[in-house]
């Protein structure tokens, strides 16, 4: 016969066990909806820094205390003006020129310029430039200019300047993704390149 105490144990073991489980639901969606979200790629747009299928980590809480910056790569809602179509998917770009910031293509090298600075983009995709869409745009506050590294490849801020200069609101960003976490052949973080830390504030900033 099982003891008394090892049928206590069971009991409370199988009446625990629910409780046990929401708990770790309920923390589950408090991490989800508040602090960290996973998402995948699923477009070419932003090779070769993301590929399709790669999976991300994305901070969400990182924009609660301040801004994107220059360089981040973030997901965001699409505005409505984009098109982007029935599935209303997030979008994953790279922050190129936030509020205030005055973004140029292309200077005499091809290059883009914020704030008169040239930027090296040794990120892109292979013999892809910079952009074969001049613009001239000066980016509202609260607002950024986001890109894709394809840049031959990405439905992104050049695509819509008629509305807002091309831009997407700070408040439609969901987070910064800041590590690529499967496959494991593909594990690494994504920082911010170098070269925006060349460029300089705006000129009213």
């Amino acid at each position: 016969m099982m003891p008394e105490t090892s049928r206590r144990k069971q009991r409370s073991f199988w009446v625990e066990l629910p409780i046990l489980l929401l708990v770790a639901v309920i923390v589950a969606v408090l991490v989800r909806t508040f602090l960290v979200q996973t998402f995948y790629i699923p477009s070419g747009s932003m090779e070769t820094t993301l590929l399709i299928n790669d999976r991300v980590l994305v901070n969400k809480m990182v924009y609660r205390f301040r801004e994107p910056r220059r360089g981040e790569v973030v997901v965001f809602v699409p505005p409505k003006q984009w098109d982007a179509g029935p599935s209303k998917d997030d979008y994953i770009k790279r922050v190129v020129a936030v509020g205030g910031d005055k973004i140029v293509c292309c200077d005499s090298a091809g290059k883009i310029t914020i704030n008169g600075r040239p930027l090296t983009e040794d990120y892109l995709f292979e013999d892809d430039v910079p952009s074969s869409q001049p613009f001239d745009v000066t980016v509202p506050t609260g607002r950024l200019f986001v890109l894709g590294d394809h840049r031959s490849s990405s439905a992104d801020s050049r695509f819509h300047t008629d509305y807002q200069y091309g831009t997407i609101p700070v408040d439609a960003v969901v987070g910064r993704a800041f590590v690529i976490f499967w496959p494991l052949n593909r594990v690494g973080t994504l920082s911010v390149p170098k070269a925006y830390e060349a460029i300089p504030a705006p000129s009213g900033g």
